[in-house]
């Protein structure tokens, strides 16, 4: 008997896509599948495909896009009620893309995904920015035309940009138009699942944390950071002898990083270790 395909294998089949092809929302989901065993994404699916056709029948005939973009705000941010969860922005549940979907809260990352998917399932393309520190929004063939999720769908000025970026990256000197370049969905799952890290680091919830990792590393396998970052822990917490594979691993692949050094000596104490078990 073979056994049953869990969320990870899911993600794992899909991030294997080229970029372009990546179901973005299938995949955010089966990120929080695996923190909420027993969650079928087909349902959550099928609320975007309903927010698509709702958006759908109202565009049509519509060909100005900025009153497209109008109509797709309205709907998600008027009707429905998504909003920024200013209160309690850490909140793992903010990551979720169901829990964002069925308690309408949600981060800039995750809401930015609600409008994109439900916007392509309309035929409004948008892209998403990694801004620094706040995830943002532009029209796919209006790249001027920037939005704030995390702000009820709010426009934003050249001048709104660079005053977020001199609040949330302090000492920039000024926007660098590369700052707006649009995410894939690679990167913009990278960046969810880099948020949940920061958050259960926080908490010193070092399980999670792991698992985590274990997802970035299925982005990206050939990412020295994740790969470093995941040893650690296992070297002081969890598996020493996975831990030694994957610093020996970092080491393989960043030969000249600068903490070769400190993590040489972390791997030497872990092997003294292991010899003292075995």
């Amino acid at each position: 008997m073979s056994n049953p395909v869990g969320p990870r294998e899911h993600f794992a089949a899909l991030v294997r896509l080229p970029d372009n092809t990546i179901d973005l929302g299938a995949a955010a989901l089966w990120i929080a599948a695996e923190e909420q065993p027993g969650l079928d994404p087909d349902p959550w699916l099928e609320r975007l495909d309903g927010l698509g056709e709702r958006l759908q029948a109202r565009l049509r005939g519509e060909s100005d896009d900025f009153r497209r973009l109008s109509l797709l705000t309205d709907l998600l941010f008027g009707e429905e009620g998504l909003r920024g969860n200013a209160d309690d922005f850490y909140d793992p549940r903010n990551s979720f893309l169901n829990q964002v979907l069925e308690r309408r809260l949600g981060n800039p990352i995750t809401l930015a995904v609600v409008c994109m998917e439900v916007g392509r399932r309309a035929g409004l393309a948008l892209e998403g920015i990694g801004f620094p520190g706040h995830f943002l929004l532009r029209l796919a063939r209006h790249s001027h035309v920037v939005i704030d999720p995390f702000d009820q769908g709010r426009l934003l000025t050249g001048d709104d940009c660079e005053s977020m970026l001199e609040r949330l990256a302090q000492g920039s000197r000024g926007l660098d138009p590369r700052r707006l370049r649009p995410s894939g969905p690679r990167q913009i799952l990278q960046r969810v699942l880099n948020n949940l890290r920061g958050i259960y680091v926080q908490r010193g919830e070092l399980e999670r944390t792991v698992a985590v990792l274990d997802r970035l590393l299925l982005l990206e396998p050939d990412d020295p950071a994740p790969l470093r970052d995941r040893g650690l822990l296992h070297v002081r917490w969890g598996d020493p002898e996975q831990g030694i594979i994957d610093l020996e691993s970092y080491l393989s692949l960043d030969s000249e990083a600068e903490d070769a050094e400190a993590i040489g000596e972390v791997l030497a104490e872990a092997r003294r270790r292991m010899d003292l078990v075995f």
